[in-house]
């Protein structure tokens, strides 16, 4: 059993197996290998994220890019109360301008780290997803949250901005001039208006952020790896770029599959009415 303070649904589903990446990061798998289960786990600082653990976060979203057999990952917390609630204040607070310069490549790479994953990624949140909590959870292509969860993006409460991409990706999530309110009044919104208002895609029961995630995570899973990781690069290139470059970047990943083993065998398989065998090829 990891870390601390457990989600009531941590053992109603069973990982296949476990790789720590130090005390804080553990990197879990399920459906025979296709489901990475990337764990927050620092219990005792409710996941706020310092120097090191932003290191190894991006140490082990580096060898989930790097393993083919990988399909979908599930970004997931085992606190309680808590996904994440953003940096690790404390930390900060005995640093030198030097220290912060320093650090700054590591929560770059954090960040980045997750949301240059190749693969579609599912955040399960629950709680407080603060800060940089959130950004981790808008660095994943969806967001699905427990009533419990409240999201924001504090920083400017503190004297910072948001650092890990949220000025960025809110924007693109529910529009400028709602990413401005939220980020200028520094406020925390609740799991209902989070749905509303689309900072969440995915609202369920108290409990239940973990096990949907990862059901919905199976789910991609039986879908083609090069398919998968094609129309993500597709979705990713294409945002925001008038619609004929956008159509090209489409086309070009269409023909990164159009001719791949994957395609061969998802069509035998439809004809043959068997389900597919996917090469990931």
């Amino acid at each position: 059993m990891i870390g601390g303070t457990h989600r009531a649904d941590t053992e109603r589903v069973t990982p296949v197996s476990e790789r720590r990446f130090g005390e804080w990061i553990a990197v879990r798998r399920h459906d025979d290998g296709h489901v990475a289960e990337l764990v927050l786990d620092r219990p005792k600082a409710m996941n706020a994220v310092s120097t090191e653990m932003g290191r190894l976060i991006g140490e082990a979203t580096a060898a989930l890019a790097a393993d083919r057999d990988v399909r979908v990952v599930v970004l997931t917390s085992t606190h309680e109360r808590a996904f994440c609630v953003g940096a690790d204040l404390k930390e900060r607070n005995s640093f030198t301008d030097a220290d912060l310069v320093r650090q700054r490549p590591h929560a770059r790479a954090c960040y980045t780290g997750v949301l240059e994953l190749p693969m579609p990624t599912i955040a399960a949140v629950h709680g407080f997803a603060l800060g940089g909590g959130y950004e981790l959870a808008l660095s994943c292509d969806v967001i699905v949250a427990d009533r419990t969860a409240v999201v924001g993006l504090p920083e400017v409460s503190v004297g910072v901005i948001p650092g890990g991409g949220g000025t960025q990706l809110l924007p693109r999530r529910v529009g400028a001039a709602r990413a401005a309110e939220l980020i200028f009044s520094a406020r925390r919104v609740e799991a209902p208006e989070a749905k509303e208002l689309g900072l969440i895609d995915q609202l369920v029961d108290e409990g239940q952020d973990r096990t949907e995630a990862l059901a919905l995570a199976s789910r991609m899973a039986r879908n083609s790896p090069v398919g998968l990781r094609a129309a993500k690069r597709a979705l990713r290139l294409g945002h925001g770029l008038d619609l004929r470059a956008g159509l090209e970047v489409e086309d070009s990943a269409w023909r990164s599959v159009a001719f791949s083993g994957d395609r061969a065998e998802g069509v035998a398989a439809f004809n043959e009415k068997r389900p597919p065998n996917w090469p990931g090829e």
